[in-house]
């Protein structure tokens, strides 16, 4: 659909050319914010004379906008309901609001996940913040570039007489989502890994390289290839003649064959082996080069010069009667099977064999060249050509009308057998997967009947392949799709391990540095290699690297994807959560230390409410099984503790705090088995762990170097990196010979 401004419009006089959208400050949040846990847009957009000019006031924009995206209608807006943002827009909104939708329905239509805005106004006239899922910050941009264009088109107020092509804008985005964000098999790793609350991290700008969980306990994958899939298996596999061996040494039933030097000498092999037979190249994959049942010298020598252009050597085979199936084995476990079919075309005495490949097989939705179709294109190469050839014609035949002409014998493995698969061939396959030493394998068998056994009916396993390709499986042209991801996840994290390390993130208006070192030194003292980013360097495992402000979201994204790291602790300053968001999405523990408003006013953030919003960011991604350690002097922090998914653990000075009493006395929930509410308290300068009605002596606080009667915020410093450690199951009496332990440098960060 061709979309254009209406130039006919009242709306399009000189003084409407000047209303414009203007974009102030873009800024791509990575992690969670204080919008939402997922990664976002945030542009400051000044819609200037628009804001005196909602949608009901501009004549012919509802229709346009709401035919060039009839999708819209999906959109649910404050009104809950399909239709309410078209309802919104009918009755009258502005253009912030509008922009809003509007690129969350071109990232949508492009292929990418998610849904989530927001569009706020600030405090100056006129200027909102429009914030929008951005999975992948290129995207994303670009996405809110063309929704301008598009709604002042739509509006009538974009200089030019060019015409807004939609679908060309579109196309573009879709054009980026292929070539930036994850394919599907990637994807469904990824998403059956989150639905596992497993964290992932891309560790390429474009490419399926995905880390999933953090540290010490992450894992890799490579579409389907994981961290676990050794190179000699990859490259076993990658020699057909290699696998044959290996397998038919171990007793799996596979085609007799060899490998051919030569034209002459592939009709030689033929003739020893017994036509017809297979041909294909020794080292290749997707199926390229490979030719079926040939049974003339002119096939097999044709067949070999094309399978020699498609790889390093050519292998022979007996041919094997039946059907190709790919079975994926995952773990030793067979988890999908899939079935190929022949295709075919019917001649209408009137079309040539390529006009009918054309409008009959690739004119399928379903079919296509990305990772989004199940069915590959036909293409009109070599192997088509001789198959068509085998039937007395070309492809610029026309054939007669009703003659089914057979273009491809197998292939499209798109057809879900899974539930068919005999028992036996299960563990055929499950054993070729080993022998050849893959932990994910796409194994290639040909059978008359996948719920027989093989030995039944001559079957046999003619490849095994690794990083098969999970679409087939994923989206399936006939039958159920299956748990591939599901299963490939379970692989790399048995027994319901989440990956993650322990994690601690620590904000407030000040405090923070200290009390990120004094949690790092306890950690450390458990045995755990550590990673601290805090303001005054990065520091791994004791040792600093870097000297300067590291509190920072690249420096905690570091941290989290180094191997060697058991525990990690980062501050996070305001600015950074507001500018970049967390680089985390869930924390086993989360401290907030204290409030300063004044701290924390500016770029936008001008009312308590706004700091509030800030700072809940790191109570909002404590995760249920973990504990936030809260400053119960602070009303604020108080408040924000509701929103937290875990435990909240209080730390206090008063010993009489009426937060503490209530917290502590009325409270009968545990963490851990823990009975009873928890906090961290001091009475007559001793510190003690409160749980419930019970009271455990820790240490007095005048022992401790860094509280050594200096200020009431040093203290507070104390307790809460106390609160941490408790929270993280830190034995009570190593927290205290941790603390005495604690002396070099203290006093270098102490009020940070």
């Amino acid at each position: 659909m061709l979309a254009y401004a209406d130039t006919s419009s009242d709306s399009t006089n000189a003084d409407a050319v000047s209303r414009d959208i203007r974009f102030i400050e873009i800024r791509h949040l990575n992690g969670p914010n204080i919008w939402t846990c997922r990664p976002v847009l945030e542009a400051v957009v000044d819609i200037g004379e628009l804001e005196d000019f909602p949608s009901d006031t501009i004549p012919g924009f509802y229709e346009r906008l709401s035919s060039w995206l009839p999708s819209l209608i999906e959109h649910r807006c404050s009104y809950g309901e399909p239709g309410g943002f078209l309802r919104r827009l009918k009755d009258g909104t502005w253009a912030g609001h509008i922009l809003e939708h509007v690129t969350l329905e071109l990232q949508n239509l492009a292929g990418m996940p998610g849904g989530f805005g927001r569009a706020r106004e600030t405090s100056l006239r006129g200027v909102y913040k429009v914030v929008v899922s951005a999975w992948h910050e290129g995207i994303a941009r670009s996405a809110l570039s063309a929704a301008r264009e598009l709604v002042l088109r739509a509006m009538g107020y974009s200089p030019g007489d060019e015409p807004y092509n939609v679908e060309h804008a579109i196309a573009r985005l879709r054009d980026m989502v292929e070539s930036l964000w994850l394919g599907p098999s990637t994807a469904c790793i990824v998403e059956a890994a989150a639905s596992r609350n497993i964290p992932a991290i891309r560790l390429l700008a474009k490419g399926n390289l995905v880390q999933l969980g953090y540290g010490a306990k992450s894992r890799r994958i490579w579409t389907a290839e994981t961290d676990c899939t050794p190179a000699i298996a990859e490259s076993i596999s990658r020699d057909k003649d290699l696998t044959k061996a290996l397998l038919q040494s171990c007793g799996v039933p596979v085609p007799e064959g060899r490998i051919v030097n030569s034209a002459e000498d592939a009709w030689q092999a033929a003739q020893e082996i017994g036509l017809p037979v297979v041909i294909k190249p020794s080292n290749g994959n997707h199926g390229r080069g490979v030719f079926i049942e040939l049974g003339k010298r002119e096939e097999v020598e044709s067949a070999y010069r094309v399978a020699l252009e498609e790889g390093d050597g050519v292998l022979i085979e007996r041919y094997v009667q039946g059907t190709e199936h790919r079975l994926l084995v995952v773990g030793g476990r067979l988890v999908a099977a899939s079935r190929g079919d022949s295709v075919s075309v019917t001649g209408d005495g009137k079309s040539t064999v390529g006009d009918l490949i054309r409008h009959q097989i690739n004119s399928d939705p379903r079919r296509g060249t990305t990772e989004d179709h199940p069915l590959n294109l036909v293409s009109i190469d070599g192997i088509t050509m001789m198959e068509v050839a085998r039937q007395g014609l070309t492809v610029n035949s026309v054939p007669a009308a009703g003659l089914e002409v057979l273009i491809q014998r197998n292939g499209n493995h798109a057809f879900d057998v899974t539930d068919e698969v005999h028992p036996s061939i299960a563990a055929a396959a499950s054993l070729a997967a080993r022998i050849v030493g893959l932990d994910i394998a796409g194994v290639d068998l040909v059978t008359r009947d996948i719920s027989r056994p093989l030995a039944e009916q001559g079957g046999a396993i003619v490849e095994v392949n690794a990083g098969p390709g999970l679409l087939m499986h994923i989206k399936p042209v006939i039958g159920r799709p299956r748990p591939v991801g599901a299963a490939i996840a379970d692989h790399l994290f048995p027994n319901q391990d989440d990956g993650r390390i322990p994690v601690v993130g620590i904000t407030g208006s000040y405090g923070k540095t200290a009390v990120a070192h004094l949690v790092a030194q306890l950690l450390a003292q458990t045995g755990k290699r550590t990673g601290l980013a805090c303001s005054d360097g990065f520091y791994l495992d004791r040792r600093q690297v870097y000297k300067g402000d590291h509190a920072k979201w690249k420096a905690a994204h570091n941290i989290l994807m180094n191997r060697s790291i058991e525990a990690a602790v980062f501050e996070n300053g305001s600015e950074s959560m507001q500018g970049e968001g967390l680089a985390y999405d869930g924390c086993h523990v989360g401290v907030i230390t204290n409030v300063d408003l004044t701290r924390h006013y500016g770029q936008y953030i001008e009312t308590p409410k706004q700091v509030f919003d800030v700072l809940r960011t790191q109570v909002d991604v404590v995760l249920p099984t973990g504990a936030a350690v809260l400053n119960a002097g602070e009303a604020m922090l108080v408040e924000m503790a509701g929103l937290c998914n875990g435990e909240v653990i209080y730390f206090s000075l008063d010993p009489e705090s009426t937060v503490i009493q209530e917290h502590c006395l009325n409270g009968t929930a545990g963490i851990n088995g823990v009975k009873g509410k928890r906090a961290v308290i001091v009475r007559d300068g001793e510190i003690f762990l409160v749980t419930g009605f019970s009271e455990l002596s820790l240490c007095k606080l005048a022992d401790i170097p860094l509280a050594g009667g200096r200020t009431i915020y040093e203290a507070e410093n104390v307790l809460a990196a106390v609160g941490a450690a408790w929270a993280l199951d830190i034995e009570p009496a190593l927290i205290r010979t941790g603390f005495t332990l604690i002396r070099t440098g203290i006093e270098n960060f102490s009020g940070v």
